[in-house]
């Protein structure tokens, strides 16, 4: 037997077990080249990724360490008697290798496989291999049946006495579109349930729960959820917390370095996320422009045709809405700036960004209209109404108040540069990517105040030398990152003469 240790090194969503070379328990050559071990203590099993440890100082010989989640996973107390395993292959392998080989599968064979990934039972390599596979062929019926095993695989909850549950979900790529955080106390404040689960971010510049965390706490376990909802009417928290479709996470962790991102998969993983959150009608917010996520009108056509099938084969009451994808919303990218653009919509300020405040009440319009006491059309009305009354700035009050506090008081970046125009003329274009790339260089969402000030937009005037943007940021060296990438070439497109700049 081996006593557990904590190792503190993070893996992201892996599982990783660290085994001396000098072990006498265990011959560690044994091991080597095997890609997992079971960890079996009392009862408890942990499937890992294993490692070989050859300095003593870092891991004892008697030890068996686990990486940071991998620990928190296995429950148990440092200095537990533990064994190692070699683990059986997972139950769900000949399917997973029927789909590498190109066939369909059927329910079954997907439920089996998405619970093997939500228990860590697949390394990284097996885990990309399915993601190809589901991205090379997936028909419509299979991607309803992923849909359904991701829904169950982890936490479902559930609303009792509650039969209409609206939630709304933006498929991304925008920097700075924080609607939901202007939309959730607006539908809130009319009454209807609205308990939003959000993500925090993995390549964009900040999340809603990111940039939720800048005012309030999102780290909410599920019965102070329900507490929070039943009080006053929605949240906004971080889905993570509550574990819904946790085998989305192990997905999205792989696929998104390799930047696979399929119709298939968005749906599924997206579907999958809402129904296990308890929802009945959804919102999804469809933003189409040269550097969003969808890029033409046909891509969005056949996108909104396959979230409004597997939506109905689910029970969700869907819609879904295309928007500007042309440009960042608001003002601001990244969690301190996005803030305070939210903040300054709910406030009614006269410099609140306007493109932000009206596609927020377009989306709470519709969501608004699922309620049989409105009439058809007037769910934007009854929005604005919300909004301009100060209803839904007193509902977000009440919801940061009863998720609590912030974990830690953030602040604008006090490194800061402005990159300028090198000519007069007109904005253009503003490349999404490039800026989202820009903000992240610059420490967001890590750094919460850090990003990028916007201080033109599309069809602005600009003089040469003219600001375009500010890049702020904590960390010399991120700031430098960032600076470089926007001299490289800005992410605008201005136009005076026939000529733009990049």
């Amino acid at each position: 037997m081996l006593r557990l240790k904590r190792i503190g090194i993070s893996t992201s969503r892996e599982n990783v077990a660290f085994l001396s070379r000098a072990c006498t328990s265990y011959r560690a050559a044994a091991f080597e080249g095997q890609e997992k071990v079971e960890v079996v203590a009392n009862g408890h099993r942990l499937v890992a990724t294993l490692n070989l440890v050859n300095d003593p100082a870092i891991l004892p010989p008697d030890c068996l360490g686990l990486s940071e989640q991998a620990f928190a996973r296995f429950g148990l107390a440092e200095g537990t008697a533990v064994r190692l395993d070699h683990p059986h292959p997972p139950k769900s392998r000949e399917g997973l290798h029927a789909k590498i080989a190109g066939r369909e599968l059927d329910e079954t064979c997907f439920r089996a496989i998405i619970e093997d990934i939500a228990h860590h039972r697949y390394g990284k390599v097996e885990v990309a291999a399915f993601l190809v596979a589901c991205g090379s062929f997936m028909t419509t019926a299979e991607t309803l049946a992923l849909t359904r095993a991701m829904a169950d695989a982890g936490e479902t909850l559930h609303w009792p006495g509650t039969p209409l549950v609206v939630d709304k979900h933006c498929i991304g790529g925008i920097p700075g579109n924080r609607t939901s955080m202007i939309v959730v106390p607006i539908v809130a404040a009319h009454g209807l349930p609205m308990p939003k689960t959000s993500s925090r971010a993995i390549t964009s510049p900040a999340g809603t729960a990111d940039t939720m965390e800048v005012l309030a706490n999102v780290e909410i376990d599920l019965p102070t959820m329900r507490a929070i909802v039943a009080e006053a009417g929605g949240c906004l928290v971080w889905g993570g917390h509550v574990k819904l479709s946790p085998a989305d996470d192990v997905l999205i962790s792989v696929e998104r370095p390799l930047n696979i991102d399929t119709r298939e998969q968005m749906v599924a993983s997206i579907l999958s996320k809402k129904k296990a959150a308890g929802s009945t009608h959804l919102v999804i917010d469809m933003p189409v422009g040269p550097s969003a996520k969808v890029r033409t009108a046909d891509d969005a056509a056949r996108l909104r045709k396959l979230f409004e099938y597997v939506g109905d084969a689910i029970g969700l009451s869907l819609r879904v809405t295309i928007s500007d994808g042309t440009q960042p919303v608001g003002r601001g990218i990244g969690p301190v700036l996005e803030a305070r653009d939210v903040m300054a919509v709910l406030e009614n300020r006269a410099d609140a960004p306007a493109d932000l405040r009206e596609r927020s009440l377009a989306l709470a319009g519709r969501i608004l209209e699922f309620d049989p006491a409105l009439r058809g059309g007037a769910g934007l009305a009854r929005a604005r109404a919300l909004l301009d009354s100060g209803a839904a700035l007193a509902k977000m009050q009440q919801i940061m108040a009863l998720q609590g506090p912030p974990p830690r008081l953030a602040r604008l970046g006090g490194l800061s540069r402005e990159i300028v125009a090198d000519q007069d003329g007109r904005v253009l274009a503003i490349d999404c990517y490039r800026m989202a790339r820009i903000a992240r260089l610059a420490g967001a969402p890590f750094d919460p105040g850090a990003g990028i000030d916007l201080l033109k937009k599309v069809g602005d005037p600009v003089q040469a030398g003219e600001p375009l943007y500010r890049i702020h940021a904590e960390r010399e060296v991120e700031f430098r990152f960032a600076c470089g990438l926007a001299a490289e070439a800005s992410g605008y497109a201005v136009n005076g003469n026939g000529k733009g700049q990049n």
